[in-house]
């Protein structure tokens, strides 16, 4: 019973629900990346290489022998997956750049007045009182 009570307040803790929220949204993020590099940023780099379909390129090391198939190095899925990362890092660096932009913006408004020194409105409240 006891253990079932921690686990409540560790899972109602605002940081576990936070992290829960940040791996929903970067798997959608992540999902979104991906089609922009796959869907519309590869297509434009294969245009400019002649019309090469990164994901096929390859190093073949042994041919296909029957129905042993071949061996090969697809190492241009490998560039695409690092063009992704590059895309997906920049994302983040941005998204996290504007999020400090508007903390600091949030940082330089200007602070209430501080309340006057009490030594300073009893001066005061006497030099009204002499006045007088």
């Amino acid at each position: 019973m006891k253990m079932a009570k921690e686990f409540k307040e560790f899972i109602s803790r605002g940081n576990v629900v936070d992290m829960a929220v940040g791996v929903i949204i970067g798997g959608a993020f992540t999902a979104i990346v991906n089609s922009l590099v796959n869907d519309m940023i590869m297509p434009l780099i294969a245009k400019l290489f002649g019309n090469i379909s990164f994901s096929e390129l390859k190093i073949v090391l042994t041919e296909a022998v029957g129905e042993t198939a071949e061996t090969a190095i697809y190492y241009g899925k490998f560039v695409q997956t690092i063009i992704s990362f590059i895309l997906i890092a920049l994302s983040v660096f941005l998204l996290v750049k504007g999020v400090n932009k508007l903390r600091r913006k949030k940082e330089e408004e200007p602070e209430a007045e501080p309340e006057p020194d009490p030594q300073l409105e009893l001066l005061g409240e006497i030099r009204d009182l002499l006045k007088k």
